[in-house]
């Protein structure tokens, strides 16, 4: 598996595990709120520098207190 199919895979599993929507991950991960839904598409190209940016914030992401994500304010 390549390093974008690896990190693509890795997002899916964290939206589905966090309930946080696409357009939210993307605006707050890489301030482009398109962004997972390009990578869906195929048109977005990996740097290694994105890839640890995508996986800094997964790894340091909390939950907002008493909700699913997709309740909280974005």
């Amino acid at each position: 598996m390549s390093t974008r199919d690896q990190i693509a895979a890795d997002i899916e599993a964290f939206i589905e595990r966090t309930g946080m929507p696409p357009a939210t991950f993307g605006r707050r991960a890489m301030s482009d709120p398109m962004f997972v839904f390009e990578l869906r598409g195929g048109k977005r190209d990996m740097r290694s520098r994105t890839v640890d940016k995508l996986r800094a914030f997964m790894a340091s992401y909390r939950p907002p207190r008493g909700g699913n994500e997709s309740r909280a304010a974005a």
